[in-house]
């Protein structure tokens, strides 16, 4: 796992080149938001289950249809597993704002999560969905903290969105 500074080095290292001026203000703003972005990560951190209750509760509600028989969260094993999955893209996405890079999602959440949800019959749709409600939800709460969240807050779930959303959902 690698973070914004060990990308960019290694990034401007295997061209060969000194940092510009783009490679100044990214490292520039690493800075700058590198108080904000772990204050939210703190918050959510002491949130953590409040947060995937909530967003189980809202995802359930919308779609009732995933605790009947035959869907994607029936039986008390597969309703537990979504909420303990939803609390894995939100600890990833904190991890992803800490480090301001959302390679961490490629290596430990996403890589193979479409062939293992589909060998188990869960539905993709109903993930992205999830991962959405969690950004509302996480976005209500730092606001409500008073935490200058500028975009990073939505960088990680939009990437696990558009990665899950580029396949057939």
């Amino acid at each position: 796992m690698q973070d914004a500074i060990t990308t960019l080095i290694k990034n401007y290292d295997a061209s060969g080149r000194y940092f510009d001026r783009n490679a100044i203000d990214r490292l520039k703003s690493y800075f700058e938001t590198g108080t904000a972005r772990v204050q939210a990560a703190a918050l959510v951190n002491g949130q953590a289950a409040t947060i995937v209750k909530e967003a189980g509760s809202k995802l359930f509600s919308d779609r009732p249809e995933l605790i009947r028989p035959g869907g994607s969260g029936y039986t008390t094993r597969r309703y537990a597993a979504c909420l303990r999955d939803m609390d894995y893209y939100l600890r990833y996405a904190t991890y992803a704002w800490v480090a301001a890079d959302t390679d961490v999602l490629d290596e430990r959440v996403l890589a193979g999560l479409r062939e293992t949800y589909n060998s188990l019959n869960v539905a993709i749709g109903p993930t992205v969905i999830g991962i959405g409600i969690l950004q509302e939800i996480v976005k209500a709460k730092v606001a409500e903290a008073g935490i200058e969240a500028d975009s990073f807050v939505d960088e990680p779930f939009e990437h696990m969105i558009r990665v899950l959303g580029e396949k057939d959902i």
